[in-house]
């Protein structure tokens, strides 16, 4: 439909997920793995058929936007992520937690070769993530174009609860549950080259990411 009707910029919203199960620094030149789960699969079947649509068409403009774990919500607590029944994503859950919707959070295993025993994600605040599409249409180049969006720090299951817990003086009860298949231990960015090619790098922390979304979820009702 881009090509039939002359669109020919397209920016898609990938995931870390087409990675696989790979070294937990993840660089957009790394052969792509056999992905964990179906949604990582969803993103690298899409990323192939945009690949194969520039190849075909050399008018056609394609950014692949890699992100790594969204969080937060925005500073003003009116836009945010308000899920129906249990989270798939851990913030909701850890702030449904907090405000006494849910009763625990479920750690999904506490064996992993991590600093804790919880997995390791690159939790990158949605403002920032927001601003990486702003700039990723405005500078967008010819042919396919990868980039990671992500801080390129790893934060654990357990420092991002304590983190919540320490900045918003809330209290989230936890129990660790049996690992999830497809999980992996660790994963975060490389996103030197957003920032080369873009201009772009993140600016906010985890503590501006459990500030933003427990301010969120105290709005919601």
């Amino acid at each position: 439909m881009c090509i039939k009707y002359g669109v020919g910029k397209f920016v898609f919203s990938s995931s870390a997920t087409v990675y696989g199960d790979q070294p937990s620094l993840l660089k957009e030149d790394m052969e792509l793995k056999k992905t964990t789960n179906p949604y990582g699969e969803t993103k690298a079947m899409s990323e192939r058929i945009l690949t194969d649509a520039v190849h075909a068409n050399s008018n056609f403009v394609v950014s692949l936007l890699r992100y790594f774990n969204p969080a937060g919500a925005h500073e003003s607590g009116l836009i945010g992520e308000d899920p129906n029944g249990i989270p798939n994503n851990l913030m909701p859950y850890v702030t449904k937690v907090a405000k006494g919707i849910l009763p625990k959070l479920s750690v999904f295993g506490n064996d992993y070769d991590t600093v804790d025993g919880t997995g390791i994600r690159d939790y990158i605040h949605v403002v920032d993530l927001a601003k990486g599409h702003v700039n990723a249409i405005e500078k967008i180049q010819q042919g396919i174009n990868v980039y990671n969006l992500g801080t390129g720090r790893g934060t654990s299951v357990l420092e991002l609860v304590h983190a919540f817990t320490r900045v918003n003086e809330v209290d989230v009860p936890y129990e660790i549950v049996a690992r999830r298949q497809g999980d992996i231990a660790t994963c975060f960015a490389d996103s030197s080259k957003a920032e080369e090619e873009l201009g772009w790098k993140t600016e906010l922390t985890i503590d501006d990411m459990v500030r933003d979304a427990w301010k969120f979820e105290k709005n919601t009702k």
